[in-house]
């Protein structure tokens, strides 16, 4: 009599795991990420492959020029953030080029360069905020860029 209490209570936990597991649902279902198509049109902006938790499409949109050979792409609260593998100066150049031919201005008084890291600050962004150019070198051979929007 005893065994048949055992086997008993063995059937009503697995009867009790299935019905658990079919109230709940299947939770295998594998995420799939979307793709993205190449940009043709240079006026539209690029949607840019991200490691950030906070964008839920995986994708980042941003009007900031990023280097060429950008990687681990983010963008949180309006701060586009990124490593390259350009130097401090080529950094530095591209960020003048890129914003001095939009028109906008440098305020020289606030670049600064000290033991491997940049700051830099160009007036003339439609939205009256000053544009936020700050860069570290990660001492891998690479460095990391923020750019952002800041009243100034």
């Amino acid at each position: 009599m005893k065994h048949y209490r055992v086997y008993l209570a063995i059937a009503i936990l697995v009867l009790s795991s299935l019905a658990c597991q079919a109230l709940l649902g299947e939770r295998n279902e594998t995420p799939t990420s979307p793709s993205v198509e190449p940009n043709t049109n240079p006026d539209v902006t690029q949607p840019v492959p991200t490691d950030s938790d906070n964008n839920t499409d995986g994708t980042t949109s941003t009007d900031f020029p990023m280097t060429a050979d950008a990687s681990n792409v983010t963008e949180v609260n309006g701060t586009l953030i990124f490593t390259t593998k350009l130097s401090l100066e080529d950094t530095m150049k591209f960020y003048r080029d890129e914003y001095l031919s939009r028109g906008y201005t440098e305020r020289e008084l606030l670049t600064g360069v000290s033991e491997g890291t940049f700051s830099m600050v160009f007036d003339g962004d439609p939205s009256g905020k000053a544009v936020i150019i700050q860069s570290v070198d990660l001492g891998d051979g690479s460095r990391t860029v923020t750019v952002r929007l800041e009243d100034v």
